[in-house]
């Protein structure tokens, strides 16, 4: 007779993730993914307002950056997890499109707003913000087409 697993030594670990999990994270990395250009517009066109009224940004205008940048990289790990789960975006062309205008384009940018609003624009910080928000608005909107296979 043969010992049970856990008496001959053997730890039988289960599986990280089961197929209704994946599929949960898969939801969630869905809606949350719609979130994040929404998001990004709200930014650029509060941008626009600051700067056609010449007024001071509110302290909501960086938490909802703060928020924004929280959220994508969020968005990045939940993507890493699906990507090494096997679930990757349908799409006829490039697939890597879908991971460089989701997660590495919109880091790079904010990377780059960062820089500037220390440099540069240390008077009106919440330009180079803007620009990046309406950037990272439409590439995520396109990472959004490349992960839904459009």
């Amino acid at each position: 007779m043969r010992p049970a697993p856990r008496e001959a030594g053997i730890h039988l670990a289960p599986a990280a993730f089961t197929l209704s999990s994946v599929d949960a994270i898969t939801e969630v990395h869905l809606y949350v993914g719609w979130s994040v250009p929404i998001g990004f517009g709200i930014l650029t066109l509060w941008s626009l307002w600051i700067l056609v009224r010449n007024r001071v940004p509110h302290d909501w205008y960086w938490s909802l950056l703060a928020i924004l940048q929280v959220v994508v990289g969020i968005q990045f790990i939940v993507g890493a997890v699906l990507f090494l789960s096997g679930r990757r975006p349908v799409f006829d062309g490039a697939t890597w499109l879908h991971y460089v205008y989701g997660a590495f384009f919109p880091a790079a940018l904010l990377l780059f707003a960062h820089r500037a609003a220390q440099g540069r624009f240390s008077e009106v910080p919440f330009i180079p913000f803007g620009i990046a928000a309406l950037l990272c608005c439409g590439l995520t909107v396109r990472a959004l087409m490349t992960g839904l296979g459009m």
